[in-house]
């Protein structure tokens, strides 16, 4: 999974809490660039996560985040179809090496399909509830 991930469900949990965040406010927050939290609230904004005004710092969130699943966070930021990615090249002239890509895509698959399936499962107010929690703890 890419960075973006991690960063958009970050900003999410923040537009939540504090939707007039700066670009600055929340990349000091994440702890990356402000170029960085544009590049991600655009992706946002462009999946339908988020709306966003010109000129006006932060963003508000579309649907409440019991709707929002974290599997449309992963797409949004257009992570990789496939987590496990095989080596491109190998030699058909070799037996392993003409099979083992189909052997491989078959587990792959699954583990896409179970990692989609969990993130499915679970939502931005999951995640809320679960800062907030931690949060508490942390005090």
């Amino acid at each position: 999974m890419n960075h973006q991930y991690a960063v958009a469900v970050h900003l999410l949990s923040l537009f939540d809490h504090a939707p007039e965040s700066s670009s600055e406010e929340l990349a000091g927050s994440v702890g990356v660039h402000p170029v960085d939290i544009r590049t991600v609230t655009g992706l946002l904004r462009r999946a339908g996560l988020i709306e966003t005004r010109r000129g006006v710092p932060g963003a508000h969130l579309v649907r409440p985040p019991t709707e929002v699943t974290l599997l449309d966070v992963y797409r949004a930021v257009h992570a990789p179809e496939q987590v496990l990615k095989h080596h491109p090249r190998p030699n058909p002239a070799c037996p392993v090496g003409a099979n083992i890509q189909a052997v491989l895509e078959r587990t792959s698959g699954r583990a896409q399909a179970a990692l989609e399936a969990e993130l499915a499962a679970h939502t931005l107010a999951d995640v809320l509830s679960d800062l907030q929690t931690q949060i508490e703890a942390a005090s």
